[in-house]
């Protein structure tokens, strides 16, 4: 039995996760992604906040939402990309009488979500080792920069710096000799929400162990040690070599060509993948003969010979239309595709089609937009009926509901600054 049986008024979700319970102590973006793949499951994920401030995202602006009456809120759009279907509860737990309620919250979840820095949570008596004593089934995740021990283990980390402590910036980017070139970080910020996936599987993981034993347990997840596990490729073309790659911007390290290239009117990508594909592009471009010379005629050999081959084919792309390229390489089967600004994302049908752009009820812009979840299951679909939280929108409701609480109760502890 979970401990989202236990409480009055148990809500009733669908979804896979339906009947659990998550306490997302968490802010910013790591540690609330992973509550908000919890949310879009199905879990009942109770978000504590700051009173009168909240997540540091909310005031992450701008831009902020539109209301439906046209007005603009002050609802940042940072905050709102990652807290759905969350009920958020103030509480401030560095007062005695906040510690107590985060305790009694604790015992009715399942999970814990945290991403204080090393032991910020101990002094208030919210760590692991305390929780557990409270509910000894508690699955419970923390999330820093570096981890729970090791040299770096107390030093605040952030996504920026992990992509460049991580080696990810080493490898995107164009060529310290090109115009332009220089390290450069991923558009987002893919180290936090890497970590959040993880985050998400871990506690899966742990899950599924407490159903066999019982027992909860710790996860320390790290941005540092994610953003690692996440070079896949690259690092194992380090590891295998001896040689650390290089940044060679839009194209790609072990495959040629599979990269961006300038059309008469803009850009494509061009992604051939095998030697079959290759020769059906050359045929494409009127440049059969190329697909046949030995040192273009294996994916191995285009990779050698890479600085050959790209800027044979530049003048060849240079000269038609990214209308004219899209078309006849797809009528062919060769890959490729277009670089979409964000307008463009999610004016194409096939986005259209696959419902990733939602409108989201607000308690007080009346709707929200936002992006679907990209899980798609055939017999528990996500449903998407609650947008994100306003600063302490569910306080009275999870207090009373859950905890048993009387409006009177609630009022002095509001009165008392707790709330």
């Amino acid at each position: 039995m979970s401990a989202a049986d236990s409480g009055p008024e148990q809500e009733v979700k669908s979804g896979p996760l339906s009947g659990l319970r998550v306490l997302d102590l968490s802010r910013v973006l790591a540690g609330p992604w992973a509550g908000q793949a919890l949310a879009d499951l199905g879990a009942e994920v109770i978000k504590v906040e700051r009173p009168g401030q909240g997540d540091d995202t909310r005031s992450w602006g701008p831009p902020y939402a539109r209301a439906d009456s046209g007005a603009q809120t002050r609802e940042a759009a940072y905050f709102l990309c990652v807290n759905r279907a969350k009920k958020s509860v103030t509480i401030d737990f560095t007062k005695r009488e906040g510690q107590a309620l985060v305790h009694r919250l604790a015992e009715k979840c399942d999970i814990v979500i945290e991403n204080f820095k090393l032991g910020g949570l101990a002094k208030y008596e919210l760590d692991y080792e305390t929780l557990r004593r409270i509910n000894p089934a508690i699955v419970y995740c923390s999330i820093t920069g570096f981890g729970q021990d090791g040299p770096y283990a107390k030093r605040a980390g952030y996504d920026f710096m992990i992509q460049g402590m991580s080696g990810l910036m080493s490898i995107t980017g164009a060529p310290d000799h090109l115009e332009g070139g220089g390290p450069q970080k991923v558009g987002v910020a893919v180290s936090d929400i890497f970590t959040g996936l993880y985050a998400t599987i871990g506690i899966l993981g742990a899950l599924h162990c407490r159903q066999r034993t019982g027992k909860g347990q710790h996860i320390d997840l790290a941005l540092l040690d994610s953003q690692v596990a996440v070079l896949a490729n690259q690092a194992m073309n380090y590891l295998t070599s001896g040689k650390a790659p290089g940044r060679i911007g839009n194209a790609h390290v072990n495959i040629v060509p599979y990269q961006a290239f300038a059309t008469e009117d803009g850009y494509i990508i061009l992604a051939v993948g095998n030697d079959a594909q290759f020769r059906k592009f050359c045929q494409v471009a009127g440049c059969p003969d190329l697909a046949e010379e030995e040192r273009f005629a294996t994916n191995p050999a285009r990779v050698r010979n890479r600085d050959s081959l790209v800027p044979l084919l530049e003048p060849i792309l240079a000269g038609r239309t990214s209308e004219y390229w899209l078309a006849a390489l797809e009528a062919s089967g060769v890959p490729c595709g277009p670089i979409n600004d964000l307008e463009q994302v999610f004016a194409d049908p096939q986005v259209k089609h696959r419902g990733l752009e939602l409108k989201l009820p607000h308690s007080v812009a009346g709707h929200v937009p936002s992006v679907a979840n990209p899980i798609k299951y055939s017999e528990t679909p996500i449903s998407y009926d609650r947008g994100p939280p306003a600063l302490g929108e569910h306080t009275r409701e999870v207090l009373r509901h859950l905890l048993g609480m009387t409006d009177s109760e609630i009022d002095f502890l509001e009165e008392g600054g707790v709330l």
